[in-house]
């Protein structure tokens, strides 16, 4: 009978053991369109006092211009670099040899997020941000098939292609993309406050939302529901540098910011979310550099616009802040890392890239 009880025990502790080491949340986060020389930078010297790009050429100087690039980066993105810095790493300053590239050679978003989300760039198939749903499967929809996860997957994204990129209709992910509203009867105060509020807020866009919608749908969904893996796309930083508007682009980056750090303290007082999060952070695409005004552009023919970066942090997670060593990471390496974490098979035939590595 012993043997028994203590069989029994032990069975009960590897479950428990086993339920622990598999209870990883995810959070994958972009911010589209920005550049890797603002996050580890802050702003541009050509374009913080270029009248051709900014309206307020002092206000903006007296808010982000420092004598460092350190300083100046702390001042646009001040949760990164004194918070998340100290939790992760932070990959893509080629300056330091930090190298993160994409691998479609498209250079825009589409392609971009399709080869974040699915760990393959599709070049043949994916060459426009035409509303296509995609015909490859993403790592969400990879997720939501899987018995442990289903239902417990959710999107939100400022523009309006994210339910085709995702392919909501296949996948059964559901999206909140572009202008759409909280759906569902159960909907909280917030949620029909946000309902409300959205309609009356015009955006400077016609397919782009403003990303404080996208944030807080997001957040109320993940308070209300407690999905496992949670994607949210900003997308404010990249159609405000196409506008050539340098000073909303970097009141926009300071902006997701702190709505970074608003979504990490929101898990941190969670409990189900509370020390089991881990956070990804990147972009689709970078921009140009040279000639100036190709900093507003991006695609095949800027050169620089390949170039991205990536931010860890959160469980599983080593402390190694700012990479200061020679490497080469690519965007394609972001859905393996996130099956290896959620422990998913993937269903491809292709090998698929190596997963990043968290410590």
């Amino acid at each position: 009978m012993k043997k028994l009880i203590f069989c029994i025990l032990g069975l009960l502790l590897f479950i428990k053991t086993n339920a622990q080491e598999n209870d990883t949340k995810v959070v994958l986060i972009t911010l589209d369109g920005l550049r890797w020389q603002e996050l580890f930078s802050g702003a541009d010297s050509l374009l913080v006092a270029n009248k051709k790009y900014v309206h307020d050429t002092t206000a903006l100087k007296s808010s982000f211009w420092k004598s460092t690039a350190k300083a100046r980066r702390e001042a646009l993105m001040p949760f990164v670099w004194n918070s998340v810095s100290k939790m992760g790493t932070i990959h893509g300053n080629r300056e330091l040899g930090s190298k993160v590239d994409l691998t479609n050679k498209m250079w825009f978003s589409y392609p971009g997020y399709n080869e974040i989300l699915t760990g393959k760039a599709d070049d043949a198939r994916i060459g426009s941000n035409d509303k296509i749903p995609n015909p490859n499967t993403t790592v969400l929809e990879i997720a939501n098939r899987d018995e442990r996860y289903q239902n417990k997957v959710a999107a939100f994204g400022s523009w309006d292609v994210f339910p085709y990129i995702v392919n909501e209709e296949r996948s059964g992910v559901p999206v909140n993309g572009g202008f759409e509203i909280a759906e569902g009867k159960d909907l909280s105060e917030r949620e029909k406050f946000l309902n409300e509020l959205q309609p009356k807020v015009p955006s400077p866009w016609s397919t782009v939302r403003l990303d404080a919608f996208t944030h807080y749908y997001a957040v109320e969904h993940m308070r209300k529901n407690h999905p496992e893996l949670v994607y949210i796309a900003y997308g404010e930083t990249d159609d405000f540098a196409h506008d050539g508007d340098y000073e909303a682009y970097l009141k926009s980056t300071h902006n997701t910011d702190g709505l970074i750090k608003n979504l990490y303290d929101f898990t941190q007082q969670d409990p189900f979310y509370k020390d089991k999060t881990l956070f990804i952070i990147t972009t689709d695409h970078g921009r140009g550099t040279q000639p100036l005004e190709t900093w507003k552009s991006h695609g095949e023919n800027i050169k620089g616009a390949g170039h991205v970066w990536i931010i860890l942090f959160g469980k599983g997670v080593s402390k190694g802040g700012e990479i200061s060593i020679s490497e080469q990471l690519y965007s394609n390496q972001i859905a393996p890392t996130l099956l290896k974490v959620l422990d998913l098979k993937n269903p491809s035939k292709n090998r698929p890239a190596r997963p990043l590595s968290l410590n």
